[in-house]
């Protein structure tokens, strides 16, 4: 039988810890600890507004190769993420 091996990735006591952690790690680092799931969106309507978000470069291009693993393009992933913190938020 073999041991679990341990996981690089901390348990965080908060969100503010985790985000933390992320705004300092790469998660490409880990990706041999993460588990690929499928998701689906459903957009209730289409895009009517346009929102301009400034990045720091590095974070920039971490979210193009996280999207590009994801099948999708950056600005999709970057509303996937905002409309999941706010379902979280809300």
């Amino acid at each position: 039988m073999q041991k679990k091996k341990k996981s690089r990735i901390p348990e965080f006591k908060s969100l503010e810890e985790e985000a933390e952690f992320w705004d300092t790690h790469d998660v490409t680092d880990f990706m041999d600890e993460l588990t690929p799931v499928k998701a689906i969106v459903h957009l209730r309507k289409p895009k009517e507004e346009v929102l301009t978000v400034r990045l720091q470069s590095g974070i920039k291009q971490r979210m193009a190769r996280l999207a590009t693993q994801m099948g999708v393009n950056t600005s999709t992933l970057a509303r996937m993420w905002i409309i999941e913190k706010m379902r979280q938020t809300t």
